[in-house]
C-alpha cells in the first residue's frame, strides 16, 4: 500500500473552509460552456453552464447541472426535453447573455441564430456541438439539479474551436506540444 502523499495544503476543517476551497479548486477545472435550452408547455427559457458531460454512448445520454429555482429547472423539468449547445470560441457574447451578464430584461434568444430539432428546443444554428435531449432522468443534490437527457439528434460543426472557461474567464484551447503516449 502507497504511503499519503505529503502537502503544504491546508486541509479543509469547516463548512465555510470548506465552501471556499471547493470553489477555489473548481476555478482550477477546464470547462466547456453551454448554453441549455428548453421549450414547451413549462416556457422557452435557456442558460449559461458549464456542468455537462456524457453519461453513455448507449443509449446516448448526457447530463447537465441547474442551479435550483432557475426557471430553465423549472422549465426542464416540465418541458421533459433540454438541449445542449456546446459554444465555439467566438461566442462569449451569447455565454454572457444567458448567464445573465447583459441583465435580465434582454430578450435572451435575440443575440444568435436559432433553429430546432427533435425535441422542438431552441438549437444554436453555428453552436460548435448541439445535443438534443428528452428528459431521462432527475436528481436533486445540494443548489442543483441533475438532470440526464437522452440524446435523440446531434449537430456537429468539425471545424469549430469550443469556447473554454478556466480560472473565472473564457479561454481558447491549444494543441499540446507533446506527444500522445
Amino acid at each position: 500500500m502507497k504511503a499519503p502523499i505529503e502537502t503544504n495544503a491546508d486541509p479543509i476543517n469547516s463548512a465555510e473552509g470548506n465552501a471556499s476551497a471547493f470553489l477555489e479548486g473548481m476555478r482550477k477545472a477546464a470547462s466547456s460552456v453551454c448554453v441549455v435550452t428548453t421549450d414547451g408547455s413549462g416556457g422557452c427559457f435557456g442558460v449559461t453552464v458549464s456542468s455537462m458531460t456524457s453519461v453513455s454512448t448507449e443509449p446516448p445520454s448526457v447530463l447537465v447541472c441547474v442551479k435550483r429555482g432557475n426557471l430553465v429547472a423549472s422549465a426542464i423539468s416540465d418541458n421533459k426535453v433540454f438541449c445542449v449547445n456546446l459554444l465555439r470560441e467566438d461566442q462569449r457574447d451569447i455565454s454572457d447573455t444567458f448567464a445573465g451578464r447583459k441583465g435580465t430584461e434582454v430578450d435572451r434568444f435575440s443575440c444568435g441564430s436559432w433553429s430546432t430539432l427533435e425535441t422542438k428546443s431552441p438549437t444554436l444554428v453555428d453552436a460548435a456541438s448541439v445535443f438534443d435531449c428528452i428528459l431521462a432522468d432527475t436528481h436533486s443534490f445540494g443548489s442543483h439539479i441533475v438532470f440526464i437527457g437522452r440524446v435523440v439528434a446531434v449537430m456537429n460543426d468539425a471545424d469549430a474551436e469550443t469556447l473554454v472557461y478556466h480560472n473565472r474567464t473564457y479561454c481558447k484551447l491549444r494543441p499540446s506540444t507533446h506527444a500522445a503516449a
